[in-house]
């Protein structure tokens, strides 16, 4: 049977972000008054897909809802993220609780929901449609993570993955079958400390760096693009605009360099603005920040 092409195969969640404007993150046994508060799309996952499909990518998005949130397809549609293998559940759509201080960082509490209700049986089902090459880009808020690396990549897939929220025991085991791993500084010495030893060869290694920069490692080579400097307001989903970014940079056929450079200022568009899904910014954005 012929199979449609599929470039990018997101196994990823999908949150409902409510997000409390604060002065100060909130204490142990402390009450505060917030000053806002706001609901937006969120999850990893469903970030990053709209990253990719506002960068240019053809994207499909695996994940889970409950029935009564249409408007989370809608909304991704509206970008044009495919969202065929979004299943509708009856447990209750994964929901983040996100503080945001005055200097724009967060904290961010996470309940699964209906993330954790994806099975091996339904990503084989999605891979029957992608081709040897195609992309398969995976985080750590859904079930199946290390089901969908192994299939992939036992069909010749390429598998980038976010390990985020991170475990080092879980990145180890997951490296043997990833094209792309892409982790922050923190995340970076804490897998380097846990294998004592080099990531191999085999797999690319993108570093994200937060306000200083990012670093792409492959093939013995090292590239550093500094960030951006912009008024930070909120920096929630920054880093998956930055993956999003990179990745449908590169399936463009863009050099290594050129896709981190329009990583770097879709990211800093990104942390100027309020929200996650919402302050992902559109290619034309990204062009001109760039001054194309």
């Amino acid at each position: 049977m012929p199979r449609d092409a599929m470039p990018l195969l997101n196994v990823g969640s999908i949150n409902i972000d409510h997000v409390y404007r604060v002065e100060q993150f909130v204490q142990p046994g402390e009450t505060r008054a917030v000053a806002s508060y706001q609901r937006f799309l969120g999850g990893k996952g469903a970030n990053q897909s709209l990253a990719l499909a506002r960068a240019g990518a053809d994207v499909r998005h695996l994940g889970a809802i409950d029935h009564n949130s249409d408007w989370v397809l809608d909304y991704l549609q509206s970008d044009g993220v495919d969202t065929r293998f979004v299943e509708k559940t009856d447990t209750p759509t994964g929901h983040a609780i996100i503080q945001v201080d005055d200097s724009g960082e967060n904290c961010i509490l996470i309940a699964a929901g209906a993330n954790a209700t994806i099975e091996r049986d339904r990503v084989a089902l999605a891979l029957d449609h992608a081709q040897p090459s195609d992309w398969v880009l995976l985080q750590n808020e859904t079930s199946a993570v290390a089901d969908t690396a192994e299939l992939a990549a036992s069909r010749g897939l390429r598998v980038a993955y976010n390990p985020a929220p991170f475990d080092a025991d879980t990145v180890s085991a997951m490296l043997p079958h990833l094209a792309l791993l892409v982790v922050n500084g923190g995340e970076f010495e804490a897998l380097t400390n846990a294998m004592q030893g080099d990531i191999p060869a085999t797999t690319d290694l993108l570093i994200t760096h937060g306000s200083v920069g990012a670093e792409l490692r492959y093939d013995g080579e090292q590239i550093f693009v500094p960030a951006h400097k912009v008024n930070a307001i909120d920096t929630t989903g920054a880093g998956d605009t930055f993956i999003g970014y990179f990745l449908a940079s590169q399936m463009a056929g863009m050099d290594r360099v050129t896709s981190l450079e329009r990583a770097a200022a879709a990211s800093a568009l990104s942390v100027s603005r309020a929200g996650a899904a919402e302050s992902i910014p559109h290619a034309a954005e990204v062009a001109k920040q760039l001054g194309n």
